[in-house]
């Protein structure tokens, strides 16, 4: 973080400005110093009730006949004031005053404002209505998607928000070398660490919300990119097509953008290098002119879709663009009026790989009014490489090396924002104030500097240079550094900055507004961390202060310091998903409290995700689907009112999404075809997250019907251990489950003694870790088991459908209609959060679950358990012996060891049960593609009946038991999803379903 140093001068005017204004013409009066003393107390009491504050002192006293002025110290103004604690302390303050002066009206400052001032406009009972509000009115929003099923009409619709995640990859010239701009430490580098906040919760939230979000980043972390041009392009067989109608495709007079080399020096600009086409607007599909961009997808997956087109006087405000992909079509509606000259994202789109028609984006001239223009340029595909090279400038040049331009070798998405920039075609004005001689200011000046060149044009900004974007507010997020040996919290900071231009944005509005923005969501996010993780959780206060993110830009601006990467205490929490998905959401209901009232809208907060889904065949062609909602315990006013169901076809993508009325519904399926289904939950203020993943299968002249229960609903941190004078994670026990993904993990943590000290980035000291992944997204939980498993099943004759654990729990679904129940564990186990203030969660085995297996074996059944902690997690959980028998008595096995190997490969032994045979591999190493498994149990047979029928290759330990008596059972001590291969996942759940139909 940097701060904009202010002369002496400037800085004297405004005080002396602001004393004189607030004083005149009372007049310094003696207040005894000890009554000086007790009220400074009060005042700290009362701010070490809510903040984690230093001694408040009171630093000048003015009074008149009728009025009693006092002057606190700066920090009383990091206190969050509420009408409340305001009306307290002035009742304290009286309280200690001194019988001359209990008379008077009393007025306390700090910070140049009346404490009273300070209380966000949102909570204050009375509206100010002399203080203008922070609007930005435009017809049509930058983007919108056409085919989406909901409008948040009590959410974020038609908001724009730029948002961005503190630093990035830069080079460094006297190093002459890329690197980060903050060390190595507790297995993260900030330069990563706030993007896994930002890019998998907090943007989608803002989205889901209305909002379109703005970033200086590049916020696709795929790897890989294809770009289509209207201009031939360095490489790729990428297309780009059209057709005309009757107002036929020309050539713009302007530059446009081109792929003419593989790297980018200086200045040099990829959308001044080439040219963008250009049609008039009609109003009837017969007229129609279109443009279609067919990019070469270098590998299968999901990719970001961005577009580029040029903003002209007579701009259309409703350019219709449809991107094909996996699961259908989706349109979007784009104001061309603003955001030309650039990469203007529309969303996250799952593409085969290749060049074809099945994954295509098209754009139209018709349009609502003819008339006007529409334009095209570039599409691009995916997040890529860095394209940007540097040099060490000429003059800290040693004359006896040669040097060259270097480009990063890491993914765009962990570059700096000042790269970025350059590749989206902003001007060097914006992206190196520094003349391209310091890429480390650059990066943190560019960010401010990145709002106000977006907001240029607008109302708020008609003076600016800019794309006309109407940005409502802006948040920087970060973490900072700072440590603790006691194990307790550093927490949250907060940001803003008033004291420029007479305290108003160019709108005339104050900006008092950010220190509101500030408030609203650092209350929040303090707030629900304390109530649902961290009741010691520390609030460090709101600072007035001119840092550049805070105080360069012209919107309402926050600049959050979350926490301390630095302080292991933190980082324990700061590593867990749950707790990244309930700081995010809190930012986010912060965010949407503050523009609520700026609009005068109702606020409603977008609902949680649904659970306890769960599937069964309705008929030979159908299947119904049942689902509940889940309530909020911190706000009443997230709940589901409607819900969407998304729908994939078999290896396709998920569609667009089909509203529904009621928590259940009825669907055709194709026999055949294994059917996948996701749900979100709908109200006022927009779309939860979606649920996990189920899926289901008729298959014509089947053997019979398998019941997949997912029971892998685990996202948590790497294990963390404190002992004496060491402390860390320790992830060879036990990594922890990243939620669909982690893009922050750079590498285990190598250094864990606590007293050692930090030298500098490269010698981060206590929690230092290494860089061997770094430039990897790690593969975690993708809730989509049922379907990976219901191949297997499939391709061995059997149909299948699936529900979640909580419906097994909770008696929702007899497992006595199925031939067989697969219960996925993947590495479910009972999980502490940090130093366990919230009760643990993610039980393999719970009480109720058990009951239903065993019920069920005891029916005759035939069960099949696979995961990496099934017995560990057993006898590690079993207070009572309660769990051990029935690892003995239903699933007939015990428990050797846990951390049983490492090595990732079984062997099938003699058994009597022939079908269950093989060699097979399981992933044991981190990647993109699978979880993974470092250390499975081994379990061994614990009744007649049962045997050993495979070994961890490496050390004969038993990874399966089965059994077969009245009832048969398969147990894996490794999951079956992690099977390499959909050849050996089909040959092990054959051999397994075969064993179970023998007498």
């Amino acid at each position: 973080m940097k701060i904009v140093k202010k002369t002496h001068a400037v800085r004297l005017a405004f005080l002396l400005s602001g004393f004189f204004a607030a004083t005149l013409p009372l007049q310094a009066q003696p207040l005894p110093q000890d009554v000086r003393d007790r009220i400074g107390d009060l005042l700290t009491e009362t701010a070490r009730t809510t903040i984690r504050s230093g001694r408040i002192t009171i630093d000048s006293v003015a009074a008149d006949k009728k009025t009693l002025e006092l002057y606190a110290g700066e920090n009383c103004a990091y206190i969050p004031f509420r009408e409340d604690n305001v009306r307290r302390i002035y009742d304290g303050i009286r309280e200690l005053l001194p019988a001359g002066f209990k008379r008077k009206e009393i007025v306390l400052f700090s910070d140049g404002k009346r404490i009273e001032e300070l209380i966000p406009a949102p909570l204050r009972s009375k509206a100010d209505r002399s203080r203008k509000r922070f609007v930005t009115k435009s017809p049509e929003p930058l983007v919108t998607r056409a085919n989406r099923p909901y409008r948040p009409t009590a959410g974020l619709d038609g908001r724009h928000i730029a948002l961005w995640q503190s630093h990035g990859y830069y080079f460094e010239p006297k190093l002459n070398r890329w690197e980060w701009q903050r060390a190595r430490i507790f297995e993260i580098v900030e330069d990563l660490y706030t993007q896994s906040y930002v890019l998998p919760y907090l943007v989608p939230m803002l989205e889901n919300a209305g909002a379109y979000v703005l970033m200086p980043r590049e916020r696709d972390v795929q790897t890989e990119e294809a770009i289509a041009d209207n201009d031939p392009a360095i490489a790729g067989a990428s297309r780009y097509e059209e057709r005309n109608g009757t107002k036929p495709w020309t050539t713009g007079e302007e530059p446009g953008f081109a792929y003419k080399q593989s790297s980018y020096k200086d200045a040099e600009n990829p959308f001044r290098d080439g040219t963008f086409r250009q049609a008039v607007t009609v109003g009837h599909p017969d007229d129609v002119s279109t443009a279609r961009w067919t990019p070469d997808i270098p590998k299968g997956g999901r990719y970001a879709v961005y577009v580029s087109y040029k903003t002209l006087p007579n701009s259309t405000d409703d350019a219709v663009y449809t991107v094909r992909h996996k699961g259908g079509t989706t349109r979007f509606r784009v104001n061309q009026t603003m955001g030309g000259g650039t990469w203007i994202y529309l969303g996250h789109f799952d593409f085969d790989a290749g060049c074809s028609e099945s994954g295509c984006v098209t754009l139209s001239n018709l349009s609502h009014k003819t008339g006007r223009i529409v334009t095209a340029d570039a599409v691009k595909i995916g997040g890529g490489q860095g394209n940007i090279a540097r040099i060490m400038p000429a003059e800290q040049r040693n004359p006896e090396i040669d040097y060259a331009y270097e480009t990063s070798g890491y993914p765009r998405f962990t570059e700096g924002a000042r790269y970025w920039l350059q590749w989206a075609g902003f001007p060097d004005s914006v992206y190196s104030a520094t003349g391209h001689t310091n890429d480390y200011r650059d990066d943190y000046l560019c960010r401010g500097l990145w709002v106000n060149y977006l907001i240029g044009g607008t109302k708020n900004a008609p003076d600016r240079e800019g794309l006309h974007i109407p940005v409502d507010l802006s948040l920087a997020f970060h973490s900072d550094a700072g440590t603790t040996m006691n194990d307790s919290i550093i927490g949250t900071l907060g940001i803003y900055y008033t004291h420029k231009d007479d305290g108003l944005y160019p709108n005339g509005a104050s900006r008092d507004l950010s220190r509101d923005l500030t408030d609203l969501v650092q209350s929040q996010i303090v707030s629900d961390i304390q109530a649902l993780y961290e009741p010691e959780w520390s609030r460090r206060g709101m600072w007035d202060k001119a840092y550049f993110e805070a105080h360069v830009p012209e919107v309402p601006a926050m600049l959050l310091e979350l926490l301390s990467h630095q302080n292991f205490a933190d980082m324990r929490y700061g590593l867990d998903p749950r707790f990244r998905f309930t700081v995010s959401r809190a930012i986010y209901k912060g965010i949407l409290r503050f523009l609520a009232f700026q609009y005068k809208q109702d606020c409603v907060i977008q609902p949680l995700p649904v659970d306890h889904f769960r599937i069964a065949f309705a008929g030979r062609d159908s299947v119904e689907l049942n689902w509940q909602p889940v309530a909020d315990p911190l706000e009443p006013t997230a709940q589901a009112g409607r819900y969407v169901l998304y729908t994939r076809i078999g290896d396709g993508g998920f569609d667009n999404g089909v509203p529904v009325a009621e928590n259940r519904i009825r669907l055709y399926q194709q026999p055949g075809k294994i059917y996948s289904y996701k749900v979100t939950a709908l109200n006022r203020g927009g779309e939860s997250f979606p649920s996990e993943i189920l899926s289901a299968c008729r298959v014509p002249d089947e053997k019979g019907t398998v019941l997949v229960i997912n029971g892998f609903d685990r996202i948590s941190a790497p294990y963390s251990f404190v002992c004496d004078s060491l402390a860390g994670f320790y992830d060879e026990i036990d990594h922890g489950v990243p939620d669909r993904q982690d893009i922050s993990f750079i590498g285990s943590q190598y250094e864990f003694r606590r007293p050692a000290p930090y030298a500098d980035d490269d010698a981060a000291g206590f929690g230092a870790s290494r860089a061997d992944y770094e430039k990897e997204v790690i593969a975690g939980n993708t809730f989509d088991y049922p379907a990976l498993h219901g191949r297997s099943i499939v391709s061995a004759g059997y149909s299948f459908v699936s529900c979640s654990n909580e419906s097994v729990i909770d008696d929702e679904v007899n497992l006595g209609d199925y031939r067989a129940v697969d219960l996925i564990l993947g590495k479910q186990r009972e999980t502490v959060l940090a130093r366990g203030a919230c009760p643990p969660e993610f039980r393999a085995f719970p009480p109720e679950l058990q009951l239903a297996l065993a019920d069920y074996c005891n029916g005759g059944g035939n069960l099949l358990v696979s995961g990496a902690y099934v017995g560990s997690d057993l006898w590690e959980s079993d207070t009572t012996g309660a769990s051990k028998e029935f690892a003995a008595n239903t699933l007939k096995f015990k428990l050797r060891t846990g951390r049983a190997a490492v090595r990732g490969s079984v062997r099938s032994v003699a058994s009597p049960y022939k079908t269950l045979k093989g060699d097979y591999d399981y992933n044991h190493e981190l990647n993109g593609d699978c979880y993974v498994v470092e250390s499975p149990d081994a379990i061994e047979p614990a009744a007649d009946g049962a045997f050993t029928v495979f070994r961890y290759a490496e050390n004969n330990l038993s990874a399966g038991v089965a059994y077969k008596g009245a009832y048969k059972v398969c147990t894996l001590g490794f999951p079956f999803e992690t099977v390499l291969t959909d050849e050996r996942r089909d040959s092990l759940m054959r051999g397994i379903l075969e064993f179970f139909e023998q007498p």
